[in-house]
């Protein structure tokens, strides 16, 4: 076997805000690598981001943790977020939240998710919050979660609509597919898991804005990768 390569101070450096961040864009992970490898000196080279990586990695393999990147379902942005491997589910929101909270968030994540477009308005999730199993929530103190929520990148919203951050699907793309099975779909042009996105009216298969802005580009009409009919 190939031994790893060593984990330098610089390693370690980039690691730790990544993990305080929770998730990093990409030109700011990019300026990260170089201000770890310059601070601690150790040798750098601007295109070795992802060598960097998966040296790290390769040392928190034994952890069960891996540092994902995963891109922006807005934007088509790279971004990077330190995942845990052995924690399934939610588990690892557990430590943050109560039970009650948690089952908000399921619920707010079944409505993402069986939605056509990805979104969920705060009204049904609102009207969800007094539904709760555990204890029945007041709108006042699920609007108040719903905000913390968005503050620690579980969720993200725009005017009054809300999806999965980033982060969320990057940390939760396993569980949401293994939970969702049937109406989970996978972007037909990057593979990876595709929530808000577009759907072949005629087949089905789904694509990410960004992906289906990249797909069409100079193309003069614009038809299904899957069965050709027209987009």
């Amino acid at each position: 076997t190939v031994m790893a390569a060593q984990m330098t101070d610089a390693h370690r450096r980039f690691l730790q805000v990544l993990m305080s961040n929770g998730i990093t864009e990409g030109s700011e992970a990019r300026k990260l690598h170089q201000h770890c490898c310059e601070t601690d000196k150790v040798y750098y080279a601007h295109d070795k981001l992802d060598d960097f990586i998966s040296t790290i990695n390769s040392h928190l393999q034994p952890l069960f943790m891996q540092i994902r990147k995963g891109i922006s379902e807005d934007n088509g942005r790279a971004h990077y977020a330190v995942v845990n491997l052995a924690e399934t589910e939610v588990t690892k929101m557990a430590s943050d939240y109560t039970e009650m909270e948690l089952e908000l968030f399921r619920k707010t994540m079944d409505l993402i998710i069986l939605s056509e477009n990805g979104f969920a308005s705060s009204t049904d999730i609102l009207n969800l919050a007094d539904q709760l199993k555990t204890k029945k929530m007041k709108k006042k103190e699920a609007e108040q979660v719903l905000k913390v929520f968005v503050e620690d990148k579980w969720l993200s919203e725009k005017n009054g609509e809300y999806t999965l951050h980033t982060r969320c699907i990057i940390e939760m793309e396993q569980y949401i597919l293994s939970n969702y099975q049937d109406v989970a779909r996978k972007c037909n042009i990057c593979h990876s898991l595709a929530i808000q996105s577009q759907v072949c009216e005629s087949c089905g298969i789904g694509m990410h804005l960004p992906c289906v802005r990249k797909y069409f580009r100079g193309q003069t009409e614009p038809r299904c990768p899957k069965c050709n009919e027209f987009w």
